[in-house]
């Protein structure tokens, strides 16, 4: 038996159906999926909760508090929820790399 955590993050071009990746050492099981928006990430949440028994769900920076509330709302507080932040400079460069890819061009991650 292995500890599931399930990564999503965001990407404007995201295919959620192609965008995925699984790693297993036996008691670790990590999922990823990029998913376009928030309607998705809950999709993705509710698919991976049922099929693959997920323990722990963490969320990429861009996630809002908003869609934090929204993912453990619609897990029905089954599993942990939690968001990795870095810190204020961290933050500014990241801002800066999103802005050369693209990202910010495409709209908010609804």
């Amino acid at each position: 038996m292995s500890f599931n955590a399930l990564f999503i993050a965001h990407a404007p071009d995201a295919d959620r159906n192609i965008h995925r990746s699984r790693i297993e050492t036996g008691m670790y099981k990590l999922l990823t999926v990029i998913v376009k928006n928030q309607q998705e990430a809950i999709e993705v949440c509710d698919e991976f909760i049922e099929k693959e028994k997920i323990d722990s769900i963490l969320l990429c920076p861009g996630f809002t508090h908003q869609n934090v509330a929204e993912i453990v709302e619609a897990t029905d507080n089954k599993v942990a929820v939690v968001v990795a932040r870095g810190d204020g400079p961290s933050g500014k460069i990241v801002q800066s790399a999103f802005a050369r890819c693209g990202y910010l061009s495409h709209g908010k991650n609804e």
